[in-house]
Formats: C-alpha cells, sequence, structure tokens
C-alpha cells in the first residue's frame, strides 16, 4: 500500500492503480506521478475517455463484442463475408484474432465458457443467442476458436452436440496453441496458422 507521506489524493490513485491486472504498487507509483506532472488537459481528456468507457461501451445486440452503437463494427461492416461464424469465449479473443486480419467473416461471443467449478454452465453463456443466429443469417460454417484448456474443451463438446443435427459445417481452430494457454496472449502467426488449419469436430 502507498506510503503515509503521500497526499491523500495521490495515495488514493496510487492505490486505485495498484487493483489493474499485472500492476504493482512501484508501477502504480509511477504512473501516479506521471499523471501528477502531465498536462491538466491531457489528465482531464483520460477522465473523460474513462468516463466514456463506462458509460458509452455496451456489448453488440448480434455478437456480443463491444460496441458504443446497437451493433459492433464488425456486425455492421457489409464487406464481412457474414456465412462463417467465428465463436470465441470473450471480446479479448475477438480482439486477438482480428489483430491478424485473416478472418473476415462474423463473430459470436460466449461471453465465458463452460465450467462447473465457477458455476458457469451452458445457460449462462450466449449460446441460445448463437443458434438463434445459424438459419436467419445462412450460416454455412461455425469456427469454434475457444481456448485449449478444460473449459474450452468442455464448451467445445457442448456446442458440438448442439450443432450435430444443424445442417452446418462445424469447424475448430487447429491446435497451434499450447495446451492451457490463451488465444488472447498468442502471437499473430501462431493464431493465423490455427485458423488456416483448422479441424473438423
Amino acid at each position: 500500500m502507498a506510503r503515509n507521506f503521500y497526499p491523500g489524493p495521490l495515495r488514493d490513485v496510487i492505490r486505485g492503480l495498484s487493483k489493474w491486472p499485472g500492476i504493482g504498487e512501484k508501477t502504480a507509483t509511477r504512473l501516479a506521478l506521471y499523471l501528477l506532472r502531465a498536462p491538466h488537459a491531457e489528465v482531464a481528456e483520460l477522465a473523460q475517455a474513462f468516463t466514456a468507457l463506462k458509460e458509452k461501451i455496451r456489448l453488440c445486440s448480434r455478437c456480443f463484442a463491444f460496441a458504443d452503437q446497437e451493433l459492433c463494427p464488425l456486425c455492421a461492416d457489409p464487406q464481412r463475408q457474414n456465412q462463417q461464424l467465428c465463436v470465441v469465449a470473450d471480446p479479448g479473443d475477438l480482439i486477438a484474432l482480428e489483430r491478424v486480419g485473416f478472418f473476415q467473416g462474423a463473430y459470436h461471443v460466449l461471453g465465458g465458457l463452460i465450467s462447473p467449478l465457477d458455476n458457469i454452465g451452458p445457460a449462462d453463456l450466449h449460446i441460445v443467442s448463437l443458434l438463434a443466429r445459424l438459419e436467419p443469417e445462412d450460416i454455412q460454417e461455425v469456427i469454434l476458436a475457444l481456448n485449449p484448456s478444460l473449459e474450452g474443451e468442455a464448451t467445445t463438446a457442448y456446442l458440438t452436440q448442439e450443432f450435430k443435427d444443424r445442417q452446418v459445417k462445424v469447424t475448430r481452430i487447429a491446435y497451434g496453441l499450447p495446451m492451457g494457454g490463451d488465444l488472447k496472449y498468442a502471437d499473430q502467426q501462431t493464431i493465423k496458422e490455427a485458423l488456416r488449419h483448422r479441424v473438423n469436430t
């Protein structure tokens, strides 16, 4: 915790920043001191951006990615090849895939993975809305791009069963990703090869 010799407002900022993932007290102190020395306009602009982040960002009504309108930029893009639907666990995974620039289809964000230990079952995920998209959007292929973890495998198995009697091709990204790895932290080439060499489930 920040030392008591810091003034209260500075100590509050250090304490707040220390709660962020990957930021300890030393880094939080460095950031807080930078903000203290930065021009007032820069800090005010950052504060406004934080406020807008919480007030304006929501989930896309179609794919559940981050959006500031009813539809996210990808769902609103008429150039996307929407007969392919890539299923991911969370918006961070979508961003990782999209950063590669290889996949040109549509996405669906589940909002997590099936995890009985965490009391997360199929009903807690956006699976019903995923199934509801298949026929109206004329989806020809569903690509399961889920992390190669126990939870990812459980979710893949569940979805594969759900798709079994539906007229849609179901593939999964290849294991270019290490078991227990996290999609959002994989390098671009690994993600590209995993997408290119996806296999039938």
